[in-house]
């Protein structure tokens, strides 16, 4: 029992435990009335609440905005020397698969030719409502839907890699809460975060396992029942779990690259095959709706003509993607260190939904010219019949067709596993004890069959709608924690221009070997130790160094204090309430071994890939680089530099 409680966080862990598997029983024994509250709560919420998603979100849109462009889109997220663990390619693929692969297929024919069939603002079925179908589809799956993935992602990406923070969501409101945020306080963040992050996803699964119920009856014959879906969830939670226990790197890293070339062959195959110039035609036309429309539909609420769509398409999505945030957000984190915030902000807003854009007018604008040319109506009146057949209701209408719903059925499939299992991760990495980039194996496997339980109840408890509103209720609490990691990442980033502007904090040791000292540190400097030997190096050396500072600093009134954790050793300074105090700490950071280096000994261990740094923190974050080697005196020297010039820097201040 210790070996399984100590890889957790254990009120985080319990506490979305109980309330998952609360909701999973809740759902099993009384579904009909669970899915009249869920009903009520969402009503409510559109009700009362819309106008405040809607403004949230355009906020989330300028401040990233203003970020990229801004002298604070330099800023690394991770040490200043760091580089990108993935290729941009690799990034971008990885990017897509966890954010909303199954939602494209789902709705790249049925949104377009709903809000064709049936628009908010045109005659149904003209040139006006093609447009604005397609400028509204763009809308919902562009730029504003990134933004709320990047508001968490960058928040967890800058305090996980920059500041040496846990990468939980807790992390990001170190700035506002201090040391609160390791007591109930954040624990409570975390577990708002898990239970969103479930709500968002089986919304995500239960679109999914629709679609493949699709496929199915389409290529086999499968009747469409909640039974069959609920039999599919089970054999695809099956799969994600195989995944998952691979890691990142392994499985969905993999599945991720493939997908993506899979997804390009299907778009491919139905350029060639479709209306080809048309589609040419619409993708640029559709791109300038799409930002002649940009800024008045973020704020456009109905206020003034009052109905039901703004609430079931737009609140929807907003409150969708925001569940979903914390999931999408740690997930990009995860394999976001190196980059700068532009470089982050730009390819998490623009190429993901780049990608959309192209998935959506080859899709939507095929079914419109279908629908008003061959088709007659008829792609419309499937639609709005049976919605997760709609992707098969065009392809009745091309050659080849079943051919296209083998490849269509196989990306689906894998979009559900690469979701299913990226969000056992993400989840397994909150509630794990200090938010551990590979939490252990049965933490992962238990999430990943917590996922597919809870997809599979809420389609009990009243089938796609109850899972949908899940969605909704849940970024209500959630939108709150995002304003805040707004405020956060702000505060963060403004300390760390104070401290550069000031020239008080080096960016490079001070410390200088000498004598015979420089052939053990070259030796240092060249190998790539393992993360028990930093940490052997972290116990002995530098908890001796930090040591022999706090007893000097005690006989000259100063009081502070050596910690020793599984994240490092720090000395910390109290210098009263004027100031936040004086950290120096050392912790191990993983990094990728360098390519020319694995032709060593570094290549033979196992076909290892990673070492660890003992890098070195204060209360800013990370200074970006490496003490391994480092003998008692230089550690301490270094510290003592570091601390002259923080009193420094708190006399200009003051």
């Amino acid at each position: 029992m210790h070996k399984l409680t100590k890889d957790i966080a254990p009120l985080p862990f319990f506490g979305s435990a109980i309330i998952s598997l609360g909701l999973i029983i809740a759902a099993c024994l009384a579904p009909d009335l669970s899915a009249r509250w869920f009903q009520k709560a969402n009503d409510w919420i559109i009700r009362e609440l819309g106008w405040y998603y809607l403004l949230a979100v355009g906020g989330f849109v300028v401040f990233l905005l203003f970020l990229a462009i801004s002298p604070l889109g330099k800023v690394k997220l991770g040490p200043d020397e760091s580089s990108p663990d993935y290729s941009l390619g690799t990034w971008i693929a990885m990017l897509f698969s966890g954010g909303m692969g199954i939602g494209i297929v789902f709705y790249g024919v049925a949104e377009p030719i709903m809000h064709f069939s049936n628009p908010p603002d045109a005659v149904a079925g003209s040139p006006e409502a093609a447009r604005d179908a397609m400028a509204i589809t763009f809308f919902h799956w562009g730029v504003h839907a990134w933004a709320i993935y990047a508001v968490v992602g960058l928040a967890l990406a800058y305090f996980g890699f920059r500041r040496g923070a846990p990468l939980t969501i807790r992390s990001a409101f170190r700035p506002l809460l201090g040391d609160r945020v390791n007591g109930p306080i954040g624990d409570m963040i975390d577990i708002f975060a898990v239970v969103g992050t479930l709500a968002g996803l089986a919304t995500s699964l239960g679109l999914g396992v629709a679609q493949l119920n699709a496929t199915g009856t389409y290529l086999m014959g499968i009747p469409q029942t909640i039974g069959v879906q609920l039999v599919l969830i089970a054999i695809v939670t099956v799969l994600a779990t195989l995944t998952v226990a691979t890691g990142l790197d392994n499985g969905i890293r993999r599945l991720s690259e493939f997908i993506l070339i899979l997804s390009f062959v299907l778009m491919g195959l139905i350029l060639v095959l479709g209306p080809t110039q048309f589609l040419l035609q619409a993708f640029v036309e559709n791109i300038g709706l799409y930002i002649d429309s940009f800024v008045s539909r973020t704020f456009h609420i109905y206020a003034y003509e009052p109905t039901d769509w703004v609430g079931a398409w737009t609140l929807f999505y907003w409150g969708w993607w925001m569940s979903w945030s914390p999931f999408v957000g740690l997930f990009i984190a995860r394999i976001s260190r190196g980059r700068t915030i532009r470089q982050f902000l730009l390819g998490v807003l623009f190429a993901p939904a780049g990608f959309t854009a192209i998935w959506f007018t080859i899709f939507g604008d095929l079914a419109i010219w279908l629908d008003t040319h061959e088709a007659a109506g008829a792609i419309a009146r499937t639609v709005s019949e049976n919605m997760p057949i709609a992707l098969f209701a065009v392809f009745e209408y091309l050659p080849a067709s079943d051919v296209l719903a083998w490849i269509a059925g196989l990306l689906v499939a894998i979009y559900f596993i690469t979701a299913s299992d990226a969000g056992a991760l993400v989840i397994a990495m909150i509630t794990s004890r200090g938010g551990e980039e590979e939490p252990a194996l049965w933490l992962r496997v238990f999430w990943a069959l917590v996922c597919g339980g809870v997809a599979g109840c809420l389609l009990l408890a009243g089938g796609l709608d109850a899972v949908q509103t899940a969605a909704v209720i849940a970024a209500a609490p959630l939108s709150i924690v995002m304003l805040f990691m707004c405020i956060g990442v702000w505060k963060g980033l403004s300390d760390e221009v104070a401290l550069t502007a000031s020239a008080a904090l080096p960016s490079t040791p001070l410390a200088v070997s000498e004598g015979a000292l420089w052939r053990r540190r070259l030796g240092a400097i060249i190998s790539h130790p393992h993360k028990s030997q930093v940490e052997s190096y972290l116990a002995s050396t530098v908890a001796q160094a930090l040591e022999a500072v706090r007893v000097e600093l005690a006989k000259r009134g100063h009081a502070a204090d050596v910690e020793q954790a599984e994240t490092g050793v720090a000395l910390r300074v109290d210098l009263g309430d004027t100031t936040t105090g004086f950290t120096y700490a050392v912790q191990p950071v993983s990094q990728p071994i360098p390519p020319f280096a694995l032709t060593d000994s570094a290549r033979s261990e196992g076909g290892r890939n990673r070492y660890y740094r003992a890098e070195v923190f204060l209360a800013q974050g990370s200074r970006g680089y490496d003490i391994y080697g480092f003998s008692k005196e230089e550690v301490i020297a270094d510290v003592v530099a570091h601390y002259e010039r923080f009193l420094h820097f708190v006399a200009l201040r003051s």
